[in-house]
């Protein structure tokens, strides 16, 4: 938090609904809930980490912060002002200060562009700087993220996956953002080359004091990064907690479901794997209650009918479960 506690960026209750089907005069066939009710801060200079399935609307959860999109109730606040009060001008100024860096590194990236083009577009549209004031910054950025000064008279097909990651990377620091969503950054990536990137936006964040919200479906993809991780399941936070507690002392089912998945590289330990049951529930018709408890070998009659509220624990651990709660006895 600033000194005055004020978080960088903070969600309030929101919720973002999308019609199913439907068109010009077509009526629209029901409405899926991609985000239901999420409340969270993040500190200046936090990397928050969030994590969950496929389908379980992390990225439009990120997209919702940066008012990419509108959400359907709720507001998302940027050091304490409504995004959602700004009018246009006063919106295309904070964008300055919120960029994101997207899943596909090359599909995010124009392929009629150069390097030098795509990475100080921001700059032009924002209008910093002369041309060679920002032909100097396109360098200076190129050399952050680790490509040579050359990069910048090629174009995105001249380079491997990583390599246009690095420049999506790039163009996302230009215009000296302070808030970064990193949107599923490396899981395009193979392996090795995934190390690589992490420990990029590692060295940024330390470097330039950023405040990033990473998001992926890989709990150990975000051990390192994070300062604190969220777990997000069919539109709701059901776990948030700092980063060792959660995989110390995991609360909800579907975190140790999660962190079941992460193989272990050591193959003298061998861990259970933990397996769940039933299908996804439909994001058009979910279940009442609990939304994992179809899929959860706890549940019991209160998860079926009553929705757990989200409650946090004497270290900072919140879980919304009605059997694992975060404070439960013999638990810190």
């Amino acid at each position: 938090m600033s000194t005055d506690g004020t978080p960088l960026v903070e969600a309030r209750d929101v919720r973002k609904e999308f019609a199913l089907g439907g068109g010009f005069l077509a009526r629209a066939r029901g409405r899926v809930r991609a985000v239901d009710g999420v409340s969270l801060a993040i500190a200046p200079g936090e990397t928050l980490g969030l994590v969950g399935e496929s389908g379980s609307g992390k990225s439009t959860l990120g997209r919702l912060l940066l008012r990419l999109i509108e959400p359907t109730a709720g507001d998302v606040l940027f050091r304490g002002r409504s995004l959602l009060g700004l009018p246009a001008a006063g919106l295309r100024t904070l964008r300055r200060e919120m960029q994101i860096v997207f899943q596909d590194p090359y599909g995010s990236l124009n392929p009629r562009m150069r390097v030098a083009s795509i990475v100080g577009e921001g700059l032009a549209i924002h209008r910093i700087g002369t041309r060679a004031e920002r032909r100097a910054r396109v360098a200076e950025l190129l050399d952050l993220v680790g490509l040579p000064p050359e990069a910048a008279d090629r174009y995105p097909h001249e380079f491997s996956g990583g390599q246009r990651q690095r420049i999506g990377i790039a163009r996302a620091l230009a215009v000296g953002p302070r808030f970064i969503v990193a949107d599923e950054a490396v899981s395009a990536l193979d392996v090795s080359i995934q190390a690589q990137i992490l420990n990029l936006l590692q060295d940024l964040r330390q470097k330039l004091g950023l405040t990033m919200l990473f998001i992926a479906h890989d709990l150990r993809i975000i051990e390192h990064l994070s300062d604190r991780v969220a777990v997000m399941y069919h539109g709701r936070i059901v776990e948030l907690a700092p980063r060792d507690e959660i995989y110390r002392n995991p609360r909800h089912p579907y975190t140790r479901a999660l962190l079941s998945a992460v193989p272990n590289p050591d193959p003298r330990r061998r861990k259970e794997r933990m397996t769940l049951g039933g299908d996804v529930p439909s994001p058009v018709r979910p279940p009442s209650g609990c939304a994992f408890h179809p899929r959860c070998p706890h549940a019991e009659d209160v998860c079926r009918t009553v929705t757990p509220p989200l409650v946090t624990g004497r270290t900072a651990h919140a879980v919304a479960c009605h059997v694992f709660p975060a404070d439960a006895p013999g638990e810190e």
